[in-house]
């Protein structure tokens, strides 16, 4: 027998007792977001220290809540980096909280916009009645636990749902938009293009923002679904075009697209080969994709990744996945791009270029 007492057994006790409750946190960070506390906290950039009495004194002005249980939440979040912790000196110290930087980005911006509907749109009720079924894709992979649940693929349930297709929309267009300003201050392949294609670019936000990076460009194609180009807001410079991109992808001297790559190998291999079909010699499919590591580790960008990796084969596809970059090189390779190059600008999402 192992000797309990031991600091290995003890911090091996610590570590299963706190996976075993990890579900607390995100349903913690669901909690605030819901609560709006971020933006209370915020307040046009002050972000000054407020106990939870001052909080539930700003999201709810009529009165009400309990500050103990909103402590206890804050408090979880704090141990993982999400508000800092101010105590004073007193016998009886009170908690005050201000936002991190991780925090910062649950905050709604000048446009709208924050992390938080990305939030919700993976807590939703209906995505969470899947994950107890995790583990039949290890049992069946042609099994999808969202139809297991629902009867219907998820994109197929969401159509039917305006309120979970705009949540969906909100949630990209929240996380795209800090990737995409970062990306364009420090990526020049763009440069010559003057007629690119955006491949299920949604209501176009991406496109508009390389346009107006790159004015060069003279002709945006927004290629998605008939039903969400048709509430897609006019752009100067694009054209909102309803379709298929296991069908076809209009031409162009360039194709942009993100989050595309993530499903099976056959899906994708069909989708870069219309790709492909739609590029002059030399044209590039510019791709923002998460990239997993070759090795599995606990570093922070390795889990962000990898619990990635798990969301998408539960919730989506079995055989749907992130890939590390070697596999991308093939997938390309077999759509027929013979050149490939990784550009890591963000610590989640890498762009990846395929010549042709």
């Amino acid at each position: 027998m192992e000797d309990e007492t031991a600091e290995s057994r003890n911090k091996a006790r610590l570590a299963i007792m706190e996976l075993s409750n990890i579900i607390s946190l995100p349903m913690a960070l669901t909690a605030v977001v819901r609560l709006n506390v971020p933006d209370a906290i915020w307040q046009d950039g002050a972000n000054t220290p407020l106990s939870p009495v001052q909080i539930l004194s700003r999201i709810l002005p009529s009165g009400g809540g309990d500050p103990d249980n909103l402590q206890r939440i804050l408090r979880l979040l704090t141990s993982y980096g999400v508000f800092t912790e101010h105590l004073d000196n007193s016998d009886s110290p009170e908690r005050k909280y201000s936002l991190t930087d991780t925090g910062k980005t649950l905050v709604t911006d000048s446009e709208g916009l924050s992390f938080a509907p990305y939030v919700l749109q993976h807590h939703q009720d209906a995505l969470m009645r899947v994950w107890p079924f995790m583990h039949e894709t290890v049992l069946d992979p042609t099994s999808e636990p969202f139809v297991k649940v629902h009867g219907e693929e998820a994109y197929s349930y969401y159509r039917k749902r305006p309120e979970m297709v705009g949540l969906m929309q909100k949630a990209m267009s929240g996380t795209a938009a800090p990737v995409m300003r970062a990306i364009l201050n420090k990526y020049d392949g763009f440069k010559g293009v003057k007629r690119l294609v955006d491949v299920g670019g949604s209501t176009g936000d991406c496109l508009r923002m390389i346009l107006q990076k790159h004015p060069h460009i003279n002709e945006g194609i927004n290629l998605d679904l008939p039903e969400v180009v048709a509430k897609a807001p006019e752009i100067p410079g694009v054209t909102h075009v309803g379709g298929d991109m296991y069908k076809s992808v209009p031409a162009g001297d360039a194709i942009f697209m993100k989050w595309m790559l993530n499903w099976t190998d056959e899906e994708c291999k069909l989708i870069m080969e219309n790709c492909y079909k739609a590029l002059p010699f030399g044209g590039k499919l510019i791709a923002l994709e998460p990239v997993v590591p070759n090795e599995s580790d606990d570093g922070l960008r390795t889990r962000a990744l990898l619990g990635g990796d798990i969301f998408m084969m539960t919730i989506y596809r079995p055989k749907g996945k992130h890939r590390t970059e070697e596999e991308f090189k093939q997938l390309g390779l077999s759509a027929g791009f013979p050149h490939f190059q990784a550009f890591y600008f963000d610590y989640y999402h890498t762009l990846l270029e395929f010549q042709k």
